[in-house]
């Protein structure tokens, strides 16, 4: 259990982390905006720019969605949280170490030719960014008293990231292996609930089967 002495209330945590999450999608834009002053030097058309950088534009919509997705769930998981301790504290600069870090990889899958260390990089931040967010769930699962969420709640967060990091490890494997559809594999996404049911099916005959 934490200790009450080293309890915060968390209204400036959840500004700082609104303000470090627009800062990372705002930097997305960058490299396409310095792409357009280039296309601007170049003479290009609007039409050659959007061809010449499709990859990019890509790759920021990709990034842009994932981040404002991940700041989603965040939102959802700490509107219960009416305590911050030192360890959850140190577990959220962590997952804003993924955020802020998300748009270097973005950037290389834009301008660079895609090799498997990129694929390894931009998949790996993903994964690194809910790996965070599971860790969150499981303290918060083993200090109850820091929030309201009811323990279903907090089991069913801790299932959900479970079940996105197995999607993105198998959406890393299908990167490397097929490295012609290299994140196309990132649209297993959507059978997060799916998957999310399972696991929590195996989870529950398990807990029968032990009680």
């Amino acid at each position: 259990m934490a200790d009450d002495s080293s309890r915060f209330r968390p209204e400036r945590f959840k500004a700082f982390v609104d303000a470090v999450v627009a800062i990372a999608m705002t930097l997305l834009i960058l490299p396409l905006m310095e792409a357009v002053s280039e296309a601007a030097s170049g003479k290009l058309t609007t039409a050659e720019f959007f061809t010449e950088h499709s990859g990019q534009l890509l790759s920021f919509a990709l990034s842009f969605v994932l981040i404002a997705t991940f700041w989603i769930g965040h939102h959802n998981q700490y509107r219960d949280v009416e305590w911050m301790t030192g360890p959850l504290l140190w577990i959220n600069v962590a997952w804003m170490v993924t955020i802020v870090w998300l748009p270097v990889p973005t950037a290389m899958i834009g301008q660079m030719s895609t090799d498997a260390l990129q694929t390894v990089v931009y998949i790996g931040t993903l994964i690194l960014t809910q790996v965070t967010t599971l860790a969150a769930w499981i303290y918060l699962q083993r200090n109850p008293g820091l929030t309201t969420a009811s323990p279903a709640t907090l089991r069913a967060g801790v299932i959900g990231d479970l079940s996105a990091i197995v999607l993105f490890a198998v959406a890393l494997a299908i990167a490397l292996l097929l490295p012609d559809h290299t994140y196309a594999g990132l649209l297993l996404l959507l059978a997060t609930g799916l998957v999310t049911r399972l696991i929590d099916r195996g989870v529950r005959r398990r807990d029968a089967a032990h009680g």
